[in-house]
């Protein structure tokens, strides 16, 4: 995960945790008090898995806008593998991102793209999903709030 792009496609350059920082300053610099939310989702296409993280940016009542970053794997998952790989690489952006992000003060969310409503296959996934992320101390929402992962990650896949 180490390439990130802006949503109008522009390479981020900087190291992630240095360019949210500059984001957060910017922001604040504006006068806009920020919420992070950080999700996953991810697609199969053949023997390839595609993955999207995503690190939204909430403006409060201001809107948004959102990092975003790609992974592939040629490897077969069963769904539940699948929905745990995505809050695996949703939680690695949140632990490396949590200092930055307590030291300015913003909230952080760990969206998961896994339904709670049992009729829907990534439920199989929703208790595990759960007890990792709030074992690493953020966070958590599932669909239908998770839209970070659900809505946004859903849309750069």
């Amino acid at each position: 995960m180490n390439l990130w792009r802006k949503f109008n496609g522009e390479v981020i350059h900087e190291p992630i945790v240095l360019a949210v920082e500059n984001a957060i300053r910017r922001e604040s610099e504006a006068g806009h008090k920020l919420m992070v939310c950080i999700g996953s989702d991810s697609q199969v296409r053949g023997e390839k898995i595609e993955f999207a993280t995503v690190i939204v940016f909430l403006r409060e009542e201001k809107g948004g806008f959102m990092f975003i970053n790609y992974d592939s794997i040629h490897f077969k998952m069963r769904i539940k593998e699948r929905m745990i790989a995505e809050v695996s690489k949703s939680i690695q952006v949140a632990y490396e991102l949590c200092d930055l992000l307590d030291k300015y003060g913003v909230e952080l969310e760990v969206h998961a793209d896994i339904n709670t409503d049992p009729n829907f296959k990534s439920n199989v996934a929703l208790k595990e999903a759960t007890g990792y992320i709030l074992s690493m101390g953020f966070e958590f929402k599932a669909k239908p709030h998770a839209f970070a992962s659900s809505c946004c990650a859903d849309r750069v896949i």
